[in-house]
């Protein structure tokens, strides 16, 4: 090689050649003997000069000319070898371009890993990855402190030969994480690690990961607690598992501590009571922490009606006195109606559940827009894997349908499709629904789960399901194993899972009411169900085959609808999907007269807005009290509300700005449920 023009293009081909094994730089040359390139060639030790000429050898394979002198690339282009190649200015100064580009690049990629490594090196965590050959591919400065290996003699080393006692292999080989579980090192250190599998984009396991924290320190300290937290730690597990609701406020009467049974009973949450007065809570008459704290003397026996849902309770509250000083009060409220209450719920979701056998298929989702064919073709593609498939669409959209589908092609379609909907079954007892119940070795109810076994369990609604049981749902589809209420004994079961929802998870997620993990292990086939508003052209067949549907049920022979018919239901946006389109054909059909083989546009019509019709104004009866009228009013609202939602109580809820649980409550008040 030899380059012509020693710039800062001859000095960066310069050093781009000099770090290729197979290429020899010959000579640089240049008129300016400070040039970049002359000063680089005399710290490499690489000839230079003022001449190229006098380098024009036969051996000479290629000249780059860097110049950019139109003069100088002729005359080398007469005077070069015939076997030696010359590269002109344009194509070097594209070369030099991108090495440039190049360079740019690599120094973004090496101080991003550079950040990277720094905020690794910072955390107290060690942290250690390795491939799937059980190699160390990562190794952080935390790691290499607790172990006592340096990071560059830990990587590439098998992690069995750094840490003989490790389960990383193990969790590698079976793909089931392992979290918070006990190790201690060669050197005697304790710590507590999790270990995960690693799984690229496209599923395929490619190492497993670990993070682990220093034990030493943490449990000398907890050595050096006092006797006062363990009291302090016996008080709260005991006012925790009262199953009477326990209240304290301060010295000024404001809300400072309340039980998980308070909630329960009142259907008030912390927030709504904590730093507030104590009147918060009280539905009818005066506050008993009040009245404490002006006597400083106990109240017992106080029947009263607390919270949203007007519990029926008796309250008995007592002064907090230090040193002759009153510092607050507690109260102590026992619901006398909860006994009753529980069992009546109880029968209501015993009433609520139903185990349903599949028995639909492909065959009945109908449409030919591209939206649907989507939808179908990808919940075909999950019928066939056990992977756990996430429906995603608005209420009415046809997800059981869809789940049922999936079931019905899959290799499971011989054994139980059990459907819950979650925002249907009251949450406290959802727990035990679902996983069982026993009382010792004693299964007191087996739960789903266990029912669905083989099977395929749908859960509808998902986003209501409480914290607690995402947690053990989450725990079963990462380890294949269920905990029965009550139990502490492991059961394993085989059920193929199918959820849905019609709400935002991603909001539930930032409102902290969804776990963000269980999102993540749900959304690993998610399939978005089209609204009817996006897929009107459809609407004509899915009118035709609902006809046949409710011919059976009314005993009728209506074999079509007119085109003003049609026409009319094409105009509307649906916001009821294809349940809400039933519900008019099936009042349309209720309008007609039976002997009637077509659908007209007036009963049509009549149907589509029978709901927007305004109510005649009612005369106010003089037997009634302001307080019957207003249960009325909350009654009828939360009728409408109901129907509105198509009988989904979490949207009920959403809709009206209240708890779910206080939902219940109003349902049960007012028969509604």
């Amino acid at each position: 090689m030899l380059i012509v023009g020693a710039g800062t293009g001859g000095s960066i081909i310069l050093d781009l050649l000099e770090n290729l094994d197979f290429m020899h730089v010959e000579a640089i040359i240049d008129t300016d003997q400070n040039a970049p390139g002359i000063l680089r060639a005399k710290q490499l030790g690489i000839l230079y000069g003022d001449d190229w000429k006098t380098y024009l050898t036969s051996d000479l394979h290629i000249i780059f000319d860097v110049t950019n002198d139109p003069l100088v690339f002729a005359e080398l282009l007469a005077a070069r070898p015939a076997n030696t190649v010359l590269i002109p200015g344009s194509i070097a100064n594209l070369i030099i371009r991108l090495l440039e580009e190049n360079d740019t690049y690599f120094q973004r990629i090496r101080t991003e890993v550079h950040k990277q490594r720094m905020i690794f090196d910072s955390v107290e965590e060690g942290m250690i990855g390795i491939n799937e050959k059980g190699c160390i591919d990562f190794f952080n400065k935390r790691a290499s402190e607790m172990i006592g290996i340096t990071i560059e003699d830990a990587v590439g080393k098998k992690i069995t030969d750094v840490i003989p006692t490790t389960k990383l292999p193990h969790v590698y080989n079976t793909g089931v994480a392992e979290v918070n579980k006990a190790l201690i090192l060669g050197n005697g250190i304790e710590i507590i690690t999790s270990r995960l599998p690693l799984f690229d984009d496209k599923g395929k396991k490619v190492g497993a990961f670990a993070v682990f924290k220093d034990m030493t320190e943490v449990l000398k300290l907890a050595e050096e607690v006092t006797d006062l937290k363990k009291v302090r730690t016996m008080l709260e597990a005991i006012i925790y598992s009262s199953d009477d609701a326990i209240s304290v406020v301060d010295e000024n009467g404001y809300g400072i501590f309340v039980n998980p049974a308070y909630t329960r009973i009142t259907g008030l949450t912390e927030d709504e009571v904590i730093g507030k007065p104590a009147t918060a809570d009280i539905s009818e008459g005066e506050s008993i922490h009040m009245k404490v704290l002006e006597t400083k003397k106990a109240v017992r026996g106080v029947n009263m009606f607390l919270g949203e849902n007007k519990s029926d309770v008796i309250v008995n509250v007592a002064p907090i006195i230090v040193d002759d000083e009153i510092r607050g009060s507690v109260g102590v409220i026992h619901d006398i109606t909860e006994m009753r209450s529980l069992m009546n719920e109880l029968d209501q979701a015993r009433t609520i559940i139903r185990k349903l056998e599949s028995t639909y298929t492909f065959e009945d989702i109908y449409g030919e827009s591209t939206n649907i064919r989507l939808s179908i073709d990808q919940a075909r593609l999950a019928t066939q894997n056990d992977f756990s498939v996430l429906l995603r669409g608005e209420a009415g959209t046809g997800k059981e349908l869809f789940a049922n589908a999936i079931h019905s092609e899959g290799n499971r379609k011989f054994n139980k499709f059990i459907r819950v909907n979650c925002s249907a079954m009251h949450p406290e007892t959802l727990e035990a629904e679902l996983f069982g119940k026993y009382d010792g070795n004693n299964p007191i109810e087996n739960g789903l789960f266990i029912e669905a076994d083989q099977g395929t369990l749908f859960l509808d609604e998902i986003v209501d399901l409480p914290i607690v049981v995402q947690q053990k749902l989450l725990h079963y589809l990462q380890t294949g194993v269920i905990y029965p209420l009550g139990s502490e004994v492991p059961m394993q079961v085989d059920v193929r899972l199918i959820t849905a929802t019609s709400q935002n998870l991603e909001q539930a997620i930032h409102k902290k009411v969804f776990m963000e993990e269980l999102y993540y292990v749900l959304n690993r086939i998610s399939i978005q169900i089209p609204p009817l508003r996006t897929r009107k052209e459809d609407i004509t067949v899915i009118v035709k085959h609902l006809l046949v549907k409710l011919n059976e049920e009314f005993g009728m022979n209506v074999e079509k609808i007119t085109k003003e018919s049609e026409a009319l239901l094409l105009q509307y946006d649906w916001p009821g999907n294809i349940r809400e389109l039933e519900n008019v054909l099936n009042r349309a059909m209720i309008y007609m007269p039976q002997s009637e083989i077509i659908l007209d546009v007036e009963e049509v019509s009549k149907s589509l807005f029978s709901t927007h019709r305004k109510q005649q104004p009612s005369i106010l009866s003089e037997e009634n009290t302001l307080a019957s009228m207003m249960d009325n009013h909350e009654k009828s609202i939360l009728k409408k509300a109901l129907h509105e939602s198509e009988g989904n109580k979490a949207l009920t809820a959403n809709r009206l700005g209240i708890s779910l649980r206080s939902l219940y409550y109003k349902l049960e008040k007012f028969n509604l449920d």
